[in-house]
């Protein structure tokens, strides 16, 4: 372990809304002695339905906003953003720093876990459609099918908050159709917003599923490239963590509270500049980089 001004930065999270707050609250646990700084892009959530070049440019935008406050280590915690601009992220930020995404320790998890050889996947139209999972299981277990079913409504009926109702409940049950007529063993969460109604997900789906979440797999490959990178804090330190949102504070602070299950404390807007094509903010991105 090296202590010294790379190593002290912290962590750096984001995520569409708040959803990736469930892998934050698995990292927070894992890692209690790291600092980390949270990103919820609310002002444009939700990134499910976006297209696979606007989703690019997002997350590029965010990288680099979170990179200027200083960052050892990027973690994206949203599944259509890793989906469509992970390759994209470990390209620009090649020699800066390391880039940590969802899709893949899932589903090795799932590769592991899996009896049967029929895994289900759950996750936005953006996220099937990219078929980063499809290509991501074939690597870990290529015998194994995967049944992909898209669910457009579920993190936004999640992100509104509140109980959970027959508008949840119902899409949960349709969604979860296909899988259970496939005879999946195990499912995978595509979306960091699904494990809040993961009780409802069991309970459809049957006792006997596995469901897996990009949580616990995650907060492990955090730790796994720290040490790889030699940029460990030491145990003895108790971390701390803050949040920045490009949408309303108060109401992330208030959902986040129910995704983080730990308090929030403050939460500080960020301006986002982009909201049009990406080929534009790309290039301003180049432009950014290069001064």
């Amino acid at each position: 372990m090296a202590e010294g001004p790379l190593s002290e930065l912290p962590i750096a999270v984001f995520d569409s809304g708040v959803g990736g707050l469930t892998v934050l609250h698995e990292c927070l646990v894992s890692l209690p002695h790291e600092d980390f700084v949270y990103l919820g892009d609310t002002a444009r959530f939700p990134y499910g339905r976006r297209s696979g070049r606007e989703l690019r440019g997002f997350a590029l935008e965010l990288a680099e906003l979170l990179l200027a406050e200083g960052a050892k280590l990027l973690v994206v915690a949203c599944n259509s953003a890793t989906a469509a601009a992970a390759g994209a992220l470990r390209e620009r930020l090649a020699g800066r720093v390391g880039v940590v995404a969802v899709v893949g320790p899932e589903s090795r998890l799932a590769a592991r876990a899996t009896r049967n050889g029929r895994v289900g996947l759950l996750a936005t139209p953006a996220t099937v459609a990219s078929g980063a999972y499809d290509r991501a299981l074939a690597a870990e277990a290529p015998g194994a099918t995967l049944e992909s079913v898209a669910a457009p409504e579920l993190a936004p009926l999640i992100q509104a908050g509140g109980e959970i109702g027959a508008l949840v409940v119902d899409c949960v049950e349709r969604v979860c159709a296909p899988l259970r007529a496939a005879a999946v063993d195990t499912v995978i969460l595509g979306c960091t917003h699904y494990p809040l109604v993961r009780p409802i997900l069991q309970r459809t789906l049957g006792r006997g599923v596995e469901i897996v979440t990009s949580g616990v797999a995650l907060a492990d490959e955090v730790e796994r490239e720290l040490r790889a990178r030699s940029l460990e804090r030491p145990e003895s330190r108790r971390g701390s963590y803050r949040f920045r949102c490009s949408g309303d504070p108060a109401a992330f602070r208030r959902l986040g509270t129910r995704f983080l299950q730990l308090p929030l404390g403050e939460v500080r807007h960020v301006d986002v500049a982009f909201a049009g094509r990406d080929d534009e903010h790309e290039a301003s991105l180049s432009g950014r980089a290069a001064a």
